[in-house]
């Protein structure tokens, strides 16, 4: 989907909308979204925390730290129901 596309969609979906509390919440939703510019969670995060992403992003190349899927779906059955 292009950008003209979504924004049709997105008015669309506005326009079914009754309920005033679902609007409110959407009109927040998107006024705070469009105001935060990109990057501004990494620049609010303290070096220690960044350090700690990066790490953590580095230690996911190692196939020998993941965990598969499967594995996952198993050990958390019962929440996934």
């Amino acid at each position: 989907m292009n950008t003209v596309e979504i924004k049709n969609s997105f008015h669309k979906l506005i326009d079914r909308i009754d309920n005033e509390k679902i609007l409110s919440r959407f009109f927040e939703i998107m006024e705070r979204a469009s105001t935060v510019k990109d990057g501004s969670l990494w620049e609010r995060l303290s070096s220690e925390e960044k350090q700690e992403l990066l790490r953590i992003d580095s230690e996911t190349d190692s196939e020998d730290n993941l965990i598969p899927l499967q594995s996952l779906k198993e050990k958390h059955k019962k929440w996934m129901e």
